[in-house]
C-alpha cells in the first residue's frame, strides 16, 4: 500500500485517478479548491482538503508522508485562461511551481499534467515530443512553462518529475452543462436530447481523443519512471477524428439521425491535432486501449436511466 497526493482530485480526471488508486488498495489525499471540481466526485476513502494550490504552506503540509504526487490542479479551459489571464496563470504556473518546490523538499516524485496545447498549430501532421512547441494561448504557454520549470527543478533542486501532454480527454463524468465542457460531453448531451449538434467551424478540424481510463493508466505508469531529467511524454491514441465525424459517432451512440448546426469557428482554434505515443510505450509500456466508437456507446448506456 502506498500513499499519494492528487491535486485537482475532485475534478474529472483527478477523481477517476483517485478511485482507481483506492480500488488498488492505496491511500489517497486530495487537494482541491472546488472551483471546478466537486466534493461529491471524491471517492469514499480519500482524504479531501479544500485549499489553494498556490499556498506554499498548505501544499508542503499535504506533501508530508506521501510516496508520490499526481499534479492535475489547473484551470484547463483555454477560453477561461484568456478571460482570466492573471488568475489562471497563478493557478496553472505559479501553483505548479509551488507543488514542485514542496515535492523537491520532501523528496516526492511528481507526475504532472501538461497539454497538447504546447504545440500550437504544430508543423507536423503527427505531433511527437520533438515537434517544436509554439503555444497559441495563455493555457498552452503556462503548460510549456510547467515543463521548463520541471527541468530547472530537476537540475537545481533534484526534483524527480515526468510531464504528460494530454490530448483531448473524454469519458464518463464530464459535465455537459459547464460553459467549458469538452466537445464530446456537449455532443452526447445534444444527441441524447434530440437537439442539433452545434459545430463550430466547418467540422473539418481533427482531434486525438483519448479515454480518461487510459489517461489514468498512463499517469500511474509514468510516475514510476519520474527522474531529474524531467521527461515529457504524449498521452494520445495517434488516431485523428474530425469534429464532423465525431458528431456522427455521438448521434449513432444514441441511435439518432445526425442533425447539426454550424457556427463560426472559435478565434485561434487549432485546425489539426494528433499525437504520437511511441515514447510513452518505450518508456512506460503504455498505449491507449480504448477506441472512440464503442466508448461513446458505453457512455450513452451509462447516461440512460435505469
Amino acid at each position: 500500500m502506498a500513499s499519494y497526493l492528487i491535486t485537482g482530485g475532485a475534478g474529472f480526471i483527478g477523481s477517476t485517478l483517485a478511485s482507481t488508486l483506492i480500488a488498488r488498495g492505496h491511500r489517497v489525499r486530495v487537494l482541491d479548491d472546488l472551483s471546478t471540481g466537486h466534493r461529491a466526485r471524491v471517492p469514499e476513502g480519500a482524504e479531501l482538503v479544500v485549499g489553494d494550490i498556490a499556498d506554499g504552506t498548505m501544499v508542503a503540509e499535504m506533501m508530508e508522508g506521501v510516496d508520490g504526487c499526481f499534479h492535475l490542479a489547473a484551470i484547463a479551459s483555454v477560453a477561461r485562461c484568456t478571460e482570466e489571464w492573471e488568475a489562471s496563470h497563478r493557478t496553472n504556473l505559479s501553483g505548479t511551481i509551488t507543488v514542485f518546490h514542496a515535492a523537491a523538499r520532501a523528496g516526492v516524485p511528481v507526475a504532472y499534467a501538461s497539454s497538447a496545447a504546447v504545440y500550437g498549430h504544430g508543423a507536423a501532421a503527427v505531433l511527437s515530443e520533438t515537434t517544436p512547441t509554439a503555444p497559441r494561448s495563455a493555457y498552452g504557454a503556462d503548460k510549456l512553462g510547467c515543463e521548463l520549470h520541471a527541468r530547472a527543478a530537476g537540475i537545481v533542486h533534484g526534483l524527480r518529475s515526468i510531464g504528460l501532454r494530454f490530448f483531448n480527454v473524454y469519458g464518463p463524468g464530464q459535465d455537459p452543462s459547464s460553459a467549458y465542457a469538452g466537445v464530446i460531453s456537449r455532443f452526447l448531451d445534444a444527441a441524447a436530447a434530440g437537439r442539433a449538434i452545434i459545430i463550430e467551424g466547418d467540422g473539418g478540424q481533427t482531434r486525438d481523443f483519448v479515454h480518461v481510463d487510459d489517461i489514468v493508466t498512463g499517469l500511474i505508469a509514468a510516475l514510476a519512471t519520474a527522474d531529474c531529467e524531467a521527461p515529457v511524454l504524449n498521452l494520445c491514441t495517434g488516431q485523428p477524428t474530425s469534429i464532423r465525424a465525431l458528431a456522427a459517432l455521438c448521434a449513432a451512440a444514441y441511435d439518432r439521425p445526425l442533425v447539426t448546426t454550424n457556427r463560426p469557428p472559435r478565434a485561434g482554434d487549432i485546425r489539426h491535432s494528433c499525437g504520437d505515443a511511441t515514447q510513452a510505450f518505450r518508456r512506460c509500456g503504455w498505449h491507449a486501449e480504448r477506441t472512440l466508437g464503442p466508448s461513446l456507446r458505453h457512455m450513452a448506456e451509462l447516461a440512460q436511466p435505469a
